[in-house]
């Protein structure tokens, strides 16, 4: 059996980017002491996220900003461990930071970046500069996206991944309501892929760091402050044999037409909808 080890984390948002940098090493050091091969970390988590850790984006120190983010790939190399690192990314001024999520390589190289593409309207107008494109990477033959926070509010991006062919949906957040779980949970089962959330300490109460299988269910959450838990991915597990093995192939076909086309009919009491 085939399997990746994923850690996900609940750290204590904070707005100094030092103090962060400090908590990202530290939990990745237990991360890959347990065996993970990718940690996932909360939206804006090494630079402090705008609107509630950061108030003007202006007053960030980038340059601090950028040496803890090159102390966590250096740190990512040594433990041959991927990191999915939360931070806003500044662009050419004036133009506004995107809101992204570093992908950091096991070779401790940063080999993309997600920009968050629907940001809330409040982002959009006083923070950050949306992105446009999805991403996705493969760790050990597991293929991973990332959407981040209030995109769970819009379906299109978690079909989109799906069509994709990800197995697991990596969803950092500074949550602000505990519906979002409800709405993480089903992302996974409608889609029938692993979904691991990376919440704040602060909010853990509404929603805690959490994986839920493509079945949907909770397979392990977060308790404590600074908190991590694990999850092994295991496509062979026979736990998720309808949802990997009959449903995802279905209803991706189902999406697509190609499994209803063959059953089609020309036939007009079929096409005359006034026809009793």
């Amino acid at each position: 059996m085939s399997t990746v080890r994923v850690a996900v984390t609940q750290p204590t948002a904070s707005p100094d980017p030092r103090r962060n940098g400090a908590v990202t090493c530290q939990l990745m050091r237990t991360a890959a002491a347990q065996g993970a091969r990718l940690v996932l970390f909360p939206e804006g988590h090494l630079s402090g996220y705008a609107k509630e850790q950061v108030g003007d984006l202006a007053d960030v120190d980038w340059s601090v900003v950028h040496e803890e983010t090159e102390a966590v790939a250096e740190l990512a190399g040594e433990l041959g461990l991927w990191v999915v690192l939360g931070s806003s990314h500044p662009l050419t001024p004036p133009h506004r930071p995107h809101n992204s999520m570093y992908v950091i390589s096991d070779t401790g190289r940063v080999v993309d970046r997600y920009d968050k593409r629907f940001c809330s309207a409040a982002e959009t107008l006083h923070h950050y500069t949306p992105g446009t494109d999805p991403t996705m990477f493969e760790v050990d033959g597991y293929r991973f996206g990332i959407a981040v926070c209030v995109e769970i509010n819009f379906l299109n991006v978690f079909t989109e991944y799906a069509a994709l062919g990800v197995d697991c949906l990596l969803l950092p957040a500074y949550p602000i309501d505990a519906i979002f779980r409800t709405k993480a949970q089903a992302m996974a089962a409608i889609n029938t892929y692993w979904v691991a959330v990376s919440s704040v300490a602060q909010r853990r109460q509404l929603v805690p760091a959490e994986v839920f299988g493509p079945d949907g269910t909770s397979l392990t959450a977060a308790a404590g402050d600074e908190a991590i838990v694990l999850a092994d991915l295991n496509r062979d597990d026979p736990q998720f044999h309808i949802a990997l093995d009959l449903a995802r192939p279905w209803r991706g076909s189902a999406h697509d037409g190609s499994f209803y086309r063959r059953y089609l009919v020309d036939d007009p009491r079929s096409s005359v909808k006034t026809a009793l």
